[in-house]
């Protein structure tokens, strides 16, 4: 028992909240995937299928919580070059999966090579920020550095997948926010994408329709159109059509679960949200559950950011203080996106909740993000370097360009 004890190490908090979103999302799988189940007439499938995925990404964790963080800044910039390749493959030859080219096939196996970019990114983020640390701020070269090598995995994210590339853009701005890089540039940054974003809404409909780039403004533009659809329009008085098919669905669910919900498997609108099971999981979990799970759910996401926080607060060097925050960001503002959607506060995107949702790709990265927020808790902090060097008697070297204060203990 005291060896089965000794096997997940670094924070207990983290690894508590990632055991009972595991769990959550085990059940909540099983009761919405029934559209699932119903096409391939096999009850037990999805959950299966997803349980190995998690169980996959488990084993990942235990690995890479033994892995000292010194090493990822290698991983981030390998992710980076083969995300730059894998996204403009799957621009030019990827899959098409409901309207859009996020997906490329190896051997039978799908993967969205957005998903690398993200991680690889922030990895690349928080080394550069770490790097560029100086007593009074951030070198100046280090928003140029940054924005532009974000400014292309966005762009090239962007023409099938809008949201991912925006919550790209939002955590990388966070991290250079907390990194100390210059209010000026970064304000000025988001007043030039805000002009060019609304340039762009309003020219792109007048365009020939033969220009294949923004063949996905369409389904932006009819999404925004059924979220604004007049205040003048009581809502109840809206027709669900196919355009908010999956939004009035989704209200139905939250109006089903009320406080205390209907109880797991007892869902009636998992039978009619076509994304049950990913994008509107979060709807079923309040119709089972109610607000009451709706809200603890919430609890947990942002909870573990306030963890991450507390974590990059104790790291005794910037890299892995910046790197456990923009991993922590990028789970959380995700969840945000995903559980906005759900309830109706923003219009809908194509964003699993973390670590919940049914996924292959974005499941197995999720759990990687949690593996290395363990591993920065064992070997970047006070508490972790000590207790190193109780159980081997050394602390391991730590590479010069790591080896930048965290500014925050300054």
């Amino acid at each position: 028992m005291e060896g089965i004890k000794s096997i997940p190490k670094g924070d207990k908090y983290i690894w508590g909240i990632y055991f009972v979103l595991c769990i959550i999302s085990i059940l909540e799988i099983y009761s919405a995937s029934s559209t699932l189940t119903y096409k391939i007439q096999d009850y037990f499938a999805p959950t299966v299928r997803h349980a190995l995925f998690l169980f996959c990404g488990t084993i990942g964790v235990l690995i890479i919580q033994n892995i000292h963080y010194k090493w990822f800044k290698g991983v981030g910039l390998l992710l980076l070059l083969i995300s730059f390749i894998l996204l403009i493959y799957a621009l030019v030859a990827g899959q098409v999966v409901n309207d859009a080219k996020r997906w490329i096939s190896f051997f039978g196996i799908s993967l969205q090579p957005s998903e690398f970019a993200k991680l690889g990114m922030v990895i690349f983020t928080a080394f550069i920020l770490a790097n560029k640390q100086r007593p009074n701020g951030v070198e100046k070269n280090t928003f140029t550095i940054i924005s532009c090598t974000a400014g292309v995995f966005c762009l090239l994210i962007f023409p099938e997948n809008f949201s991912t590339a925006f919550l790209l853009a939002s955590v990388i701005f966070c991290m250079m926010l907390i990194g100390r890089v210059e209010l000026k540039k970064l304000f000025g940054m988001v007043g030039i994408i805000v002009l060019v974003g609304v340039l762009t809404y309003l020219l792109v409909p007048h365009l020939p329709k033969e220009w294949t780039l923004f063949d996905r403004v369409t389904t932006w533009e009819n999404r925004v159109d059924q979220f604004f659809h007049g205040s003048e329009i009581p809502e109840y008085e809206v027709k669900t059509v196919d355009g908010n098919y999956q939004v009035h669905h989704a209200r139905m669910a939250i109006a089903n679960g009320g406080v205390f919900g209907k109880f797991w498997g007892n869902s009636r609108e998992r039978d009619f949200l076509p994304q049950a099971y990913s994008d509107f999981i979060y709807a079923i979990i309040i119709e089972e559950m109610g607000y009451i799970g709706g809200i603890f759910v919430m609890f947990l996401y942002i909870s573990l950011l306030i963890r991450a926080g507390m974590i990059a607060k104790k790291c005794t060097r910037a890299f892995p203080a910046f790197l456990i925050l923009g991993i922590a960001l990028m789970i959380v503002f995700q969840a945000i996106i995903n559980m906005a959607v759900a309830v109706g506060l923003i219009p809908v995107t194509g964003q699993p909740l973390p670590l919940i949702s049914r996924g292959g790709t974005s499941t197995i990265i999720t759990c990687l993000y949690f593996g290395i927020m363990l591993s920065i808790s064992r070997y970047a902090t006070i508490e972790g370097i000590e207790e190193e060097k109780k159980l081997t008697g050394t602390v391991t070297e730590i590479p010069e360009d790591l080896s930048a204060p965290n500014p925050n203990m300054m």
